[in-house]
């Protein structure tokens, strides 16, 4: 017991180092043991076989996409009056009006009253001197109301022989006895149209209008306005560059911008 007590401190000193001998010589299988319990875990993971996947729900997303590939369609046009201020007029009449959706003034604001069709004409008046038992040619009418310049919407008398070119007709054939036609075959040198003239009935179509307009803001009508016309209308002018029927198309001269008239029926 006297040495237990004189020399504990040395007894437990080698009671620790032989446990930490032991620790270390024990460490090489614990690290095995380790290695081998994270292999075995590796393994059933690998080995593991996963769960099919399920559909996915894309439709948020997709409806989200939609929503932002989808042009914005922002409308700054009246009624809308952000960028659009109102503004007021006078009439002739003293009346002060509200131009609230744009069409109250302009173009958009005339309207056709009434349309008077344009003839082309063309008519056999009479055969020409026989010549050797046959007509030298003969005396066709023509009239053009649609024609651009005045001079040439009168009635006018062509002589026209067989294949030769008067003014801006050809006489192509002669149908029936020559000296005593039935009709007559006629080409027009502009388009290379041709039509039949027959002996008591003249060839007749409509090649354009003439057209009344009416512009209720000014009090102010149009009469016998014919394509190529100049029209004033609130201040700015306008050019006619078409009229059918029901309509007239005129052209702003200073943008090109085109606006249809169309027709009203008068009550």
């Amino acid at each position: 017991m006297d040495f237990l007590k004189k020399h504990y401190e040395k007894v437990l000193l080698g009671v620790v180092l032989l446990l930490a001998a032991l620790a270390v010589a024990s460490l090489p299988f614990w690290i095995v043991g380790q290695r081998g319990r994270l292999a075995a875990q590796r393994q059933d993971i690998i080995r593991k076989t996963p769960k099919p996947l399920t559909n996915l729900d894309l439709s948020m997303g997709q409806a989200v996409m939609q929503t932002l590939s989808a042009p914005l369609h922002a409308e700054f046009g009246r009624p809308h009056n952000l960028f659009n201020p109102v503004q007021w007029q006078k009439r002739p009449d003293g009346v002060i009006f509200k131009i609230a959706q744009g069409n109250e003034i302009g173009p958009e604001a005339a309207v056709v009253t009434k349309t008077t069709p344009l003839y082309l004409t063309i008519a056999l008046d009479s055969v020409g001197p026989l010549s050797a038992g046959k007509p030298s040619g003969y005396m066709v009418s023509v009239e053009r109301q649609a024609a651009l310049s005045p001079r040439e919407r009168s009635k006018r008398s062509v002589f026209a022989a067989l294949d030769q070119k008067r003014r801006d007709i050809t006489l192509r054939e002669v149908i029936g006895p020559p000296e005593a036609p039935e009709a007559l075959v006629i080409e027009f040198g502009e388009t290379s149209e041709r039509v039949t003239v027959k002996k008591d009935t003249p060839f007749r179509r409509v090649d354009g209008y003439l057209a009344d307009l009416r512009y209720d803001p000014e009090k102010r009508t149009f009469l016998n306005r014919r394509v190529g016309d100049r029209l004033v209308i609130a201040s700015e002018e306008y050019n006619i560059v078409a009229i059918t029927e029901n309509e007239v198309v005129v052209s702003q001269k200073l943008t090109g911008k085109k606006f249809t008239i169309r027709k009203r029926t008068e009550n």
